[in-house]
């Protein structure tokens, strides 16, 4: 341990520590180098806890990328950080997440707009096309989102049966179809079309409804961040 910095029960440059700060003022009082400085504990050697926050944070390019790294990411991001910080940081920006989406269950998934406020924190630095089917209800609310594939940067492959295995296990009423495209444009490839018409006629069989298939992106100049099948009545068998 003798190559670590200054703990964090201990004052840096006669300030209050955060783990101090917190318990004195409540957690919003903090900053975002400081939230991360109570996870850390200890900084490394020649650089104090806060400096070692504020690093990982400039190093990652922001909050929300760190939130997404994976531990091993982390300890790749700033060389001194061993397995026991990184797991730490990586399980509460999970955990965080994880909360986060748990408070939008009984959103209504009625809109395009909302299925992309739901989705584009998690995907928004993700380099794999990731795959998510949404299970709703008659109300058009949340019963299960499941995860059915995870691809490469620019090819995922998905069967219908996986995208309706679960709609039929938990009985849903309908559901969405959600997958991102990491180069951040959100235009379909041909097999992203060719999917979503095998899906319309597993759909007609099943009769379990195909609301949408919707490909998360990027922001771009004129354009939608996302692409929306139903939008664009392109879900007709």
């Amino acid at each position: 341990m003798a190559n670590e910095g200054k703990p964090l029960h201990q004052s840096i440059a006669g300030e209050a520590m955060p783990r101090e700060k917190l318990m004195a003022q409540g957690r919003a009082a903090l900053t975002d180098e400081e939230l991360i400085a109570i996870f850390l504990r200890t900084g490394l050697q020649g650089c104090n806890v806060l400096e070692l926050a504020a690093k990982l944070k400039r190093e990652a390019g922001s909050l929300a990328a760190l939130g997404r790294l994976e531990a091993m990411d982390i300890c790749d991001l700033c060389k001194g950080i061993g397995p026991a910080k990184a797991a730490t940081l990586a399980a509460v920006f999970e955990l965080g997440q994880r909360a986060a989406r748990e408070t939008q269950t009984n959103a209504v998934f009625n809109q395009t707009r909302v299925v992309y406020d739901y989705f584009i924190d998690e995907l928004r630095f993700e380099h794999q096309e990731r795959m998510f089917v949404l299970l709703l209800n008659t109300r058009l609310e949340l019963i299960r989102r499941v995860e059915i594939g995870k691809g490469t940067l620019t090819r995922l492959i998905v069967h219908p049966r996986d995208v309706f295995r679960d709609a039929v296990r938990y009985s849903a009423h309908c559901l969405i179809l959600v997958h991102n495209h990491p180069s951040g444009y959100p235009d379909p490839s041909a097999q992203d079309i060719e999917l979503t018409k095998s899906l319309l006629q597993a759909s007609a069989i099943l009769h379990i409804p195909l609301l949408d298939h919707i490909i998360i992106g990027a922001p771009g100049q004129n354009r939608l961040p996302y692409y929306s099948f139903a939008d664009h009545g392109l879900l007709t068998p």
